[in-house]
């Protein structure tokens, strides 16, 4: 089980676009520790956000991290634009990429985190030749694509069987849960052995998101069962 202290990264696609700014500097002076930003294309999920330009002025102003996921179909072929835009870390699905091995290392090689995030409908057991490459491991709780969906219950599960894996072969693998992740499940999703918790709605439509990614970022490690 995770027994450092777990992150928080705010769901920039639940932010309010009309004032970007101040919810960038928002997420600056809270208890976040990362941006979380997913880029989609309308092809790997029916829907699209946004891209370069929109990234790179999030990067101007961000004075945390920017965790990048590419929900995107052909990731390689943009890596290096999002590193150049900003990107701290890069998240690419396991279902877009043919040659997923040589994706995580092209990452790595850029200098940044490689992530690698598999769908509510694919096992964990896909990460096995490559569980030793990756920093990180995005575990959808939705079907990717849109906000504020309901959180589905065998995330849990997954969890579990991804910390199971990555114990003896890769103990600094971080685990990122996305998708319906509130103060309800918070805790739930820690013990289970995530480590990095992504908020969109819980956060931005809150009437303080300040005070609510505080309310994550105050389950302490001695709450969890290690």
């Amino acid at each position: 089980m995770s027994k450092h202290k777990h992150l928080v990264a705010p769901s920039i696609l639940s932010a309010d676009f009309a004032h970007l700014y101040d919810d960038i500097a928002m997420v600056n002076q809270s208890e976040a520790d990362w941006f979380h930003i997913d880029i989609m294309d309308g092809v790997f999920v029916p829907n699209i956000s946004f891209g370069f330009p929109v990234l790179a002025s999030i990067e101007h102003y961000a004075k945390k991290p920017l965790d990048v996921h590419l929900m995107i179909v052909e990731p390689d072929r943009y890596i290096t634009q999002f590193k150049e835009a900003g990107a701290d870390h890069i998240t690419v699905h396991a279902e877009a990429c043919t040659h997923l091995h040589r994706t995580v290392h092209a990452i790595r090689d850029l200098g940044c985190l490689a992530g690698v995030a598999i769908n509510p409908h694919t096992p964990v057991s896909q990460l096995y030749e490559i569980i030793e490459d990756i920093d990180l491991v995005c575990v959808m709780a939705v079907n990717p694509g849109f906000g504020g969906q309901k959180f589905i219950e065998g995330t849990y599960r997954k969890i579990r069987e991804l910390r199971a894996l990555a114990a003896d072969r890769n103990e600094r693998l971080l685990i990122e849960v996305d998708g319906g992740v509130n103060d309800h499940n918070a805790l739930a999703l820690l013990k289970a052995g995530a480590d990095v918790l992504v908020a969109g709605n819980y956060v931005f439509a809150a009437k303080n998101p300040a005070h609510a990614i505080a309310e994550l970022k105050k389950i302490t490690p001695k709450l969890i069962s290690v």
